[in-house]
């Protein structure tokens, strides 16, 4: 196989890297692969702890995807086994295990999903029970007896649960070796993870040559900030953009990141070249491309890899109807409301779900963020006449539509 030049791999490779373990060896590396024709082999493990990705998880994915566009092979490893244990990074307290049914389960859905971004037949696919399953309790010392325990404890999740007296089970300090055994199957290369694992990775690279091995690689990726630009992107913080989410959804919550942040989100999730990111951010600065633009851009490049050109298309033209025409989208949901006593816009309001409570629909009312029929609706004190059918639009913020039929 031929492949590109070492430098030209190796800055494509480089962009968006938080640190690469090392360098010098991954241009080593690159070069003999480019002298035997031997593609290297690079993988990234995920434990399917959760069904459903975000694009906090795509960046690493799409690290995986650049190798694999260069002619490498691209391995994604499913933990089935070590999911059962949990990765103990970032923990303040041990996991619940999952059964080998959820892991089945969630697995089966991460793979739907992952391969919107890799190329699903140039993909190897394995599954760490594979061996881990098949270890017997004497090769489970041996490898045990490779790492110190002293060194185990370094890593900072333990050392301040430790502190903290918090509990730490047995089975988490294993982790980390049972999972560098996934390196040592797979002989490995390179590995990928997120600048928060890189305590594993470097115990993955050690116990390969303990094992006799050249130690792999370490490239490790920036962790993406969520949408409310501080946190990291979670499900559970509720600032996540999910990959399988409507064009339109993903849309509406691109666009509500600051405009500082677009730029990091350009560098992890876009294959846009870094010079051309350079003079996006420049345009922006002089004033040549309003900021606006330059973030519809980018949520419209990201939607397209996902669902494709024509659905990101009708979604950046249902933003700009929706957000900047202020007009409502083509699909607002309609909500049936029986005839009777009038009642106040703000009762309404909360009985539709669209204020969490009375006072803050009255709150979203008295800043104009409430509208009938494209008309500024202000006055806390206005009521509905629902005794006679009648039809009208309602908006409630700048996302919430609602077609009102009483009848």
């Amino acid at each position: 196989m031929t492949f590109k030049p070492v430098e030209e791999q190796f800055s494509y490779l480089k962009k968006g890297a938080a640190e690469i373990i090392r360098e010098d060896e991954l241009k080593a590396k690159l070069a003999e692969s480019a002298k035997t024709g031997k593609p290297m082999r690079v993988y990234l493990g995920v434990d399917p702890t959760a069904p459903d990705l975000h694009l906090g998880h795509t960046v690493v994915l799409r690290k995986l995807k650049q190798f694999q566009d260069m002619g490498h092979t691209a391995i994604f490893l499913i933990g089935d086994f070590s999911a059962m244990i949990g990765d103990p990074t970032g923990q303040s307290e041990t996991r619940p295990p999952l059964t080998r049914e959820q892991v089945r389960q969630n697995a089966e859905t991460y793979l739907q999903q992952v391969y919107k971004i890799l190329d699903k037949d140039k993909t190897e696919v394995r599954y760490n029970d594979e061996w881990l399953g098949k270890l017997s309790s004497h090769e489970v010392v041996q490898l045990c007896a490779k790492y110190r325990l002293a060194r185990m404890l370094e890593r900072e999740d333990f050392r301040s649960r430790l502190e903290n007296s918090q509990p730490i089970s047995v089975h988490e300090l294993l982790y980390p070796l049972l999972t560098a055994y996934d390196a040592v199957s797979l002989k490995s290369d390179v590995e990928l993870g997120a600048t928060e694992q890189k305590f594993n990775l470097l115990v993955h690279r050690e116990i390969q040559r303990e094992y006799g091995l050249p130690g792999q690689v370490i490239l490790t990726m920036p962790i993406l900030v969520g949408l409310d630009g501080e946190r990291k992107m979670s499900k559970s913080l509720g600032n996540y953009v999910g990959i399988t989410e409507a064009p339109q959804e993903m849309f509406g919550k691109l666009m509500s990141i600051s405009d500082e942040l677009m730029w990091t989100y350009y560098e992890l999730l876009t294959d846009f070249p870094s010079p051309v990111i350079i003079r996006l951010r420049e345009e922006v600065r002089t004033g040549a491309l309003h900021p606006m633009e330059a973030k519809m851009q980018l949520a419209h490049t990201i939607i397209a890899g996902f669902h494709g050109e024509e659905a990101a298309r009708k979604a950046r033209d249902e933003f700009q109807r929706v957000f900047r025409e202020r007009q409502a989208p083509e699909e607002a949901p309609r909500v049936k409301v029986a005839r009777g006593a009038a009642k106040k816009l703000s009762v309404l309001l909360a009985d539709l779900k669209l204020a969490a409570s009375r006072s803050e629909a009255e709150r979203l009312m008295k800043q104009g963020g409430v509208e009938i029929d494209g008309a500024r609706a202000d006055d806390v004190k206005r009521e509905i006449d629902l005794s006679k059918p009648v039809e009208f639009l309602l908006r409630a913020g700048k996302k919430k539509f609602v077609r009102v039929v009483v009848e």
